[in-house]
C-alpha cells in the first residue's frame, strides 16, 4: 500500500504548480480556487438576533470541488493550509478547515511572503495554527459590509433606482470624488501675472531667463497688467547687475519600495494600469512565471501589504549587486531601512523581486508584455532604493535693477545615483523648466534683451485620478492594500463616477447617492469614522478587541438611522438629474443629455418619446487635428469600435484608430499619435509633410492573437479577481 502523501492547499492553480516543485514527491499540492465557503446571496446571511452570528454556507458551483478536497484531505496524513498571507488568507484556511472537518493536530497552517524554495521549505517545517484574530477581523469586515450593504442599498433601490448598492469603503470613495468635483465648480479664479527678465552676458550670444521677485529684498506679487507695467517703467534706464551668486549641492533621497498603493499609483500614471489590472499581474508575478531553465518561479513577494521591511537576506543581495554592476559610489555604504507609516499592519515584507539577480531583461522573453513592464518598475524600484543618492550642482543668482530684484536657478545633475536605474514617476505632467546659467559673478553687468510678462489665473484642485484617489484613501486610512483595487472597480462599474481622460468625474447619480447619504447616514460617508472602524478592525486583529463588540457597537447607531431614513424617506422618490452634454439633437435642435445603457454611457433627446434621437457619447481628446488644427473627438462606432475624428467631421475629414497625445511633434509642432493598446507605446507624428512622418505601414502596432493557451491564461485570471474582490 503506498505511503500517504501530505496535502497542501493553496489558492490557485499558478501557485500549486510552482510549490509542488519545490517540495517533491512525498507532497501534494491542490487549489482551493478561492473561497468555498461564504455567506448566501440571497439573504442577509447574519442573524441579527443571535448576537449576529454569520451563517455561511458552500460557494454554489464549488460542491464537486470540495467533495474532491474532502476526498483529498481523507487519504492525506497531514493538511497544510496555504492560502495567501493576508486576513482574508486567514479566513479561507478556516473555511477550508471547517468545511473539510480537520482535526486540529492533522490541519497546520503555513504561508509564504515570496514563492520561492527557501521560504517554502523553511515555512513547512515550521507550522502554525490558525490565527483567530485575523480570521475575525476578516470576520467582521465581511459582516459589517454584508450589513451596509443588503440594508442600504434597498433603500437606495425604493429611493433613487434599482440596481444601486452602498458600502462602507466604495461610499467615501465617491464621496472624495463628489466633494472634489463641487470645489472645482465653485472655485473662483484669481488673475495673477509673472514676469520674466531676458537677459544676456556681455560678448555672449546666449541668454537667459530671471524671474521678478519683489522690492528691496521683500517678495511681491503681481495681481494686474498695471502693476507688471509699474515694474517695468520702475527698472527703464536702470543697470541690471549680478547681485548674489550662491552655488550648492543637492542630494535626492530614493523613494521607498513599493508597498501596494504606491504599486498602484504608479502602474497607473507610468504605464496606464487599472489598479485591477495592475493586482491582477501582480498576482501572476507572485505566484510563479515559467522562466527559461528554471521552471516555475515566484517573481515577486507578496502584494498586498502596507509594509516597508525588507529582510536582512534581500538587503545583503541588493548591496553585492549594486556594488557589482554599477560600482562601489552607487552603494551608499550600507542598507537603507524605511520607516512603515503609522497604522500599518506590518505583517509583511514591501514588494521587492525575489531575486534581485533576475533583472528584467533576463526574464523578458518569458513574461508577456504586461508582466514585463509592472516587474520592471518593481525590480527599479527596489534596487533604486537601495542605491546612493542623485547629487545635483545648483546654482541660485540674485540679480538686482534698481530696487528691484529679480532671480534666476540652474540644476546639473552632478551624480546620477539611484537615477541611473529608477526614477518615480509625476502624478502632473508639469515640470519646471530651468535654462542653464552661463558664468556670472557678483557686481557683473548684464544686458536687458526683453521683458516677457505672463498672464495667468490661479487653478482650481485637481479631478483625482486613479492614482491619486488610492493616494487619499491610504493618507486618510480608509480601506486597507486589499481593498483599493476592488474599490474602484466597483464605484466605475456602478457608475458612480466615470473617467474623463485619466481623471474620475462624478456622475449626477454619483452625487445624488452623494448627498442622500450624506443626510440621513452621516457616519457611513465619514471619513474619519471609516478610519475610526479600519482601526476597530486593526485591534481586532491584534486581538485587543472582540470582533462582535465591534459590530453591536455599530448597529446600534446604523439601525437607528437606517429607522429614521425609511421613515423620512417614505414614498419619496429622488429624481436623478440629466447631466447636459455641449451636443444638439440633429432632430429637434434640444441640448441632449447624457444616458446610461447596455453598452455604456450614449446621447439621448430629452424630447423622448417625442423626439427618439440618440447618438454615441463624444469626448474631447488633447492635441489638435494635424489637418485643420480643430478639437480631436473620441468617437465610438456602432459596432462598439473606438475612433478619433476632427470636430468638423466631413468637411475636414480626419479620421485614425491612432490615440492622439498630449504632446507635439519637435520637427512641425503638430499633434503626435501613438498605437491603441496597453503601455507606454512610442508615438509618431501622422503629418505627411513632416520630415519626422511615419507611414502606416512602419506604425508599431500591438499584434492580437488568440490562442488556447491565451484563452486559459484569461479565464484564470478572471478568477483571480473574482476571489480577491
Amino acid at each position: 500500500m503506498p505511503a500517504k502523501k501530505k496535502l497542501v492547499i493553496v489558492e490557485s492553480p499558478a501557485k500549486a504548480k510552482t510549490i509542488e516543485k519545490y517540495l517533491g514527491s512525498g507532497y501534494k499540492v491542490v487549489a482551493s480556487m478561492g473561497h468555498l465557503r461564504d455567506l448566501p446571496k440571497s439573504t442577509l446571511g447574519v442573524d441579527l438576533d443571535n448576537d449576529f452570528e454569520p451563517q455561511y454556507i458552500p460557494v454554489k458551483d464549488k460542491h464537486e470541488l470540495i467533495s474532491t478536497l474532502k476526498k483529498e484531505a481523507g487519504s492525506a496524513n497531514l493538511v497544510y493550509l496555504a492560502t495567501d498571507p493576508d486576513r482574508e488568507g486567514e479566513a479561507i484556511s478556516w473555511h477550508l478547515k471547517q468545511l473539510l472537518g480537520l482535526q486540529d493536530e492533522k490541519a497546520k497552517r503555513v504561508t509564504f511572503n515570496e514563492i520561492t524554495r527557501n521560504v517554502i521549505l523553511d515555512s513547512i517545517n515550521n507550522p502554525r495554527e490558525i490565527d483567530q484574530n485575523l480570521v475575525d477581523a476578516q470576520q467582521a469586515r465581511r459582516v459589517l459590509d454584508r450589513i451596509v450593504g443588503y440594508q442600504l442599498s434597498p433603500l437606495l433601490w425604493k429611493t433613487v433606482k434599482s440596481g444601486l448598492s452602498a458600502g462602507r469603503v466604495q461610499s467615501v470613495a465617491v464621496r472624495l470624488v463628489s466633494d472634489r468635483e463641487k470645489e472645482i465648480n465653485e472655485f473662483v479664479s484669481e488673475e495673477f501675472w509673472l514676469l520674466d527678465a531676458r537677459l544676456s552676458k556681455k560678448g555672449l550670444d546666449s541668454s537667459f531667463n530671471a524671474r521678478y521677485y519683489g522690492t528691496n529684498g521683500k517678495k511681491a506679487d503681481l495681481k494686474n497688467e498695471e502693476e507688471v507695467n509699474r515694474v517695468i517703467d520702475s527698472v527703464k534706464g536702470s543697470e541690471f547687475r549680478v547681485q548674489s551668486v550662491k552655488p550648492g549641492e543637492k542630494q535626492k533621497n530614493p523613494a521607498p519600495p513599493f508597498i501596494t498603493s504606491t504599486l498602484q499609483q504608479e502602474a497607473s500614471r507610468r504605464l496606464n494600469m487599472t489598479p485591477k489590472r495592475t493586482m491582477t499581474i501582480a498576482q501572476q508575478l507572485y505566484e510563479g512565471v515559467e522562466i527559461s531553465g528554471r521552471g516555475s518561479l515566484g517573481l515577486i513577494t507578496y502584494m498586498r501589504t502596507d509594509s516597508l521591511r525588507i529582510s536582512d537576506e534581500a538587503l545583503a543581495a541588493a548591496g553585492a549587486f549594486i556594488t557589482e554592476h554599477y560600482g562601489k559610489e552607487y552603494y551608499p555604504g550600507k542598507p537603507r531601512r524605511f520607516k512603515t507609516k503609522a497604522g500599518a499592519q506590518d505583517a509583511h515584507e514591501a514588494i521587492r523581486p525575489t531575486d534581485i539577480n533576475l533583472t528584467p531583461e533576463l526574464v523578458r522573453k518569458d513574461l508577456t508584455p504586461e508582466q514585463y513592464r509592472l516587474y520592471r518598475i518593481i525590480w527599479g524600484r527596489f534596487t533604486a532604493s537601495q542605491m546612493a543618492n542623485a547629487v545635483y550642482n545648483n546654482i541660485s543668482v540674485e540679480i538686482a535693477a534698481g530696487d528691484r530684484l529679480f532671480k534666476a536657478a540652474s540644476s546639473e545633475l552632478k551624480f546620477a545615483g539611484y537615477t541611473a536605474v529608477y526614477e518615480e514617476a509625476k502624478d502632473s505632467d508639469d515640470s519646471e523648466i530651468t535654462s542653464k546659467l552661463p558664468p556670472l559673478s557678483e557686481g557683473e553687468a548684464l544686458d536687458l534683451v526683453k521683458f516677457i510678462p505672463d498672464r495667468q489665473f490661479t487653478q482650481p484642485p485637481s479631478r483625482y485620478t486613479e492614482a491619486t484617489l488610492i493616494r487619499a484613501l491610504e493618507e486618510k486610512g480608509i480601506g486597507r492594500p486589499s481593498t483599493y483595487a476592488p474599490t474602484i472597480s466597483t464605484i466605475s462599474s456602478h457608475n458612480y463616477v466615470v473617467r474623463d481622460g485619466r481623471y474620475l468625474k462624478p456622475t449626477a447619480l454619483g452625487d445624488t447617492v452623494t448627498d442622500l447619504l450624506k443626510e440621513h447616514f452621516p457616519d457611513i460617508v465619514d471619513l474619519k469614522f471609516t478610519n475610526h472602524m479600519e482601526s476597530e478592525l486593526d485591534e481586532v486583529e491584534s486581538g485587543k478587541v472582540y470582533w462582535k463588540s465591534v459590530l453591536k457597537e455599530f448597529y446600534g447607531g446604523f439601525s437607528k438611522e437606517l429607522e429614521e431614513a425609511s421613515d423620512g424617506l417614505k414614498g419619496v422618490r429622488i429624481k436623478v438629474p440629466d447631466e447636459l452634454s455641449s451636443e444638439f439633437c440633429d432632430v429637434c435642435g434640444r441640448q441632449m443629455v447624457i444616458k446610461n445603457g447596455r453598452f455604456g454611457r450614449f446621447l439621448a433627446c430629452p424630447g423622448f418619446p417625442d423626439c427618439t434621437f440618440t447618438k454615441p457619447l463624444v469626448i474631447e481628446m488633447p492635441g489638435a487635428c494635424p489637418k485643420c488644427g480643430g478639437k480631436i473627438l473620441k468617437r465610438t462606432s456602432k459596432k462598439g469600435y473606438v475612433f478619433y475624428a476632427c470636430e468638423r467631421g466631413t468637411e475636414c475629414g480626419f479620421i485614425t484608430w491612432d490615440v492622439p497625445t498630449a504632446s507635439n511633434c519637435p520637427a512641425c509642432g503638430k499633434t503626435m499619435f501613438k498605437p491603441s493598446g496597453r503601455g507606454p507605446l512610442k508615438s509618431f507624428c501622422v503629418n505627411p509633410e513632416c520630415s519626422n512622418f511615419v507611414p502606416e505601414e512602419k506604425r508599431k502596432y500591438q499584434k492580437k492573437t488568440k490562442t488556447a493557451g491565451t484563452a486559459k491564461n484569461k479565464s484564470s485570471d478572471k478568477k483571480t479577481d473574482k476571489k480577491k474582490e
